[in-house]
């Protein structure tokens, strides 16, 4: 099957490049951009005597009868137009922005600061959670695939949540995240002399991430109704860990609460429950689409410690974007996302 990215200049969008060419069943059609048309090595030199082909311009009419499948790496407010270009046109599209994820277009233009996606669009995008959203994946149209922090938290909260295992008004999730999250457009925040050595909180109570963790959430278990969500950028490239803490409504052993969380994912490839007493660390799952998550009940307090870790490049972008694309076509989930982490 043949894929077209558009954005493919972006960290997300380079990422996808890699991925399709060490997959079996897709090839990369074209790649496409706003900025300067030339050859993809020249932006990302690893590239080079390896993807030969060019960035070009983005002319939807031409890509829709070339794709099979088109992946939308671009930033949000850009992906939402280009989602209306390509709606006439009946190729899947996965969009890795934030423009279809939120239901409310209220939410949407209250947490970015833009103007929504038509309704029409939003209603047909299906939430692109493998782990949890099988079977609408592999009917949808458009996909909208999860962002990083919220499919670290939700993957880390889902059992519990589902179980009705805790009080709906506890959850804190703390979050940090590697400064690609950011992207590659050049800022003082990220820039080496402001990261270098530091760790810092950001977008206190403010990120936009906020309304899609809980509108899933609240899909789960309607008692939830918000959540505290704070995150940190860490002096690291890539990679996320949330720390959630949960208070439970009864007095559970840690082994318990394991056993559950392995019970649920134990059909998931790439969902790896953490034994008793040991909890993931990002370099852990650094360039993989796994998802780690260790566990522990402090009986003192009755709270729940999830800590879930992911790369947010891949399960957090381009990596679920693939596995979404591979329930979409009927292929085997883990097709071309086999990657053991690099360490170190």
């Amino acid at each position: 099957m043949k894929v077209s990215i558009i954005g493919a200049s972006g960290y997300s969008g380079v990422e996808l490049i890699r991925l399709i060419n060490q997959h079996n069943e897709f090839s990369l059609q074209s790649i496409h951009t706003s900025r300067e048309e030339t050859l993809i090595s020249q932006v990302y030199p690893h590239l080079f005597q390896i993807i030969h082909s060019n960035l070009e311009r983005i002319e939807p009419n031409l890509i829709s009868e070339q794709a099979d499948l088109i992946f939308l790496a671009t930033p949000s407010g850009v992906s939402k137009h280009l989602a209306q270009e390509f709606s006439t046109y009946h190729v899947p599209i996965i969009d890795l922005s934030g423009d279809l994820r939120l239901k409310n277009d209220k939410e949407y233009e209250q947490w970015y600061k833009k103007p929504p996606a038509k309704k029409e669009l939003i209603a047909e995008a299906v939430y692109g959670l493998p782990e949890w959203n099988k079977q609408q994946i592999q009917s949808a149209k458009w996909i909208a695939n999860p962002g990083c922090y919220p499919t670290a938290s939700l993957l880390g909260l889902a059992p519990v949540v589902k179980h009705g295992l805790i009080d709906p008004g506890s959850i804190i999730i703390d979050a940090k995240s590697g400064v690609s999250g950011a992207g590659r457009k050049a800022a003082i925040e990220t820039s080496y002399s402001e990261m270098n050595e530091n760790f810092r909180i950001y977008k206190v109570n403010e990120h936009q991430h906020i309304p899609e963790i809980e509108q899933q959430l609240q899909e789960w278990n309607q008692s939830i109704s918000t959540i505290t969500f704070n995150t940190h950028l860490l002096p690291i490239t890539r990679g996320i860990m949330t720390t959630i803490y949960v208070q439970l409504k009864e007095e559970y052993p840690t082994e318990q609460i394991i056993e559950l969380y392995q019970q649920m994912y134990k059909q998931q490839p790439f969902i790896r429950i953490k034994p008793m007493g040991v909890f993931p660390s990002i370099k852990e799952v650094r360039a993989s689409n796994f998802c780690d998550i260790g566990l522990s009940v402090d009986r003192r307090t009755g709270r729940l410690v999830i800590v879930s870790v992911i790369d947010n490049l891949m399960k957090g972008a381009a990596g679920q974007a693939v596995q979404n694309a591979n329930l979409l076509f009927g292929i085997q989930e883990s097709e071309g996302l086999h990657s053991i982490p690099v360490y170190p």
